[in-house]
């Protein structure tokens, strides 16, 4: 199981926790003791799992892939968006404990700009997460100049949003880029005007790097 280095930290502080008490209970025999250590490291090691992701070989031209694995929460229109300066379809994927939180690019492009903002933290599937709960927005220049927009955006769980990018920042589809620790959502911010079809609804599962959530022009 690969993990991500994302959350170095996290997963060698759990270890050396495991590898401390768990010695220390089986040196005084309590074994099924031991044996709960094992599984609350074995789930903090599959929080953090990065498992290899290659996006499909036949995709359409245009095609936009989930940023993040997770169930859609939210497909919904808008008239203004500040990532692509005037209407967009917003896709909000829903991220809880059990699914993979390392984020992914949609598709090929240049990172230009970031916005961190600082705010709440409402659960992740509350109405209020997504206006006011503290998010990262990453825009992106896209083939023909056009402009998308990545979000992460934390949860009542989820308290640490990591973002490695830097403006100029070139990607491929597919790239890690990131993640949310601890549940979360993740939005994929499209111009309406280049929406050519939208390829899911609420409450579809989605994979990061590999399901097709839209297809642009």
């Amino acid at each position: 199981m690969l993990l991500t280095r994302y959350g170095i930290r996290e997963w060698l502080t759990a270890t050396v926790l495991a590898v401390v008490i768990g010695g220390g209970l089986a040196w005084l025999g309590w074994w099924p003791a031991v044996a709960v250590v094992a599984v609350l490291w074995l789930a903090a090691a599959m929080f953090f799992r990065d498992p290899f992701r290659r996006p499909p070989r036949d995709l359409p031209a245009g095609a936009m892939l989930s940023p993040a694995d997770g169930r859609i929460s939210a497909v919904s229109r808008v008239e203004h968006h500040e990532a692509v300066g005037g209407p967009a379809v917003v896709i909000r994927i829903f991220l809880s404990v059990l699914d993979v939180h390392v984020n992914r690019f949609p598709c090929d492009g240049e990172v230009v700009g970031l916005k961190y903002t600082r705010g709440r933290f409402h659960d992740a599937r509350s109405p209020e997460c997504p206006l006011e709960n503290e998010s990262q927005l990453v825009t992106v220049e896209v083939q023909g100049g056009r402009t998308i927009g990545i979000r992460q955006i934390a949860g009542k769980l989820a308290r640490r949003i990591v973002c490695d990018l830097q403006p100029g920042d070139r990607l491929d589809q597919g790239r890690r880029y990131g993640m949310i620790k601890f549940g979360s959502s993740t939005e994929l911010i499209l111009p309406r005007e280049i929406v050519a079809g939208i390829h899911v609804s609420e409450g579809d599962r989605v994979k990061g790097g590999v399901t097709l959530l839209a297809t642009v022009t």
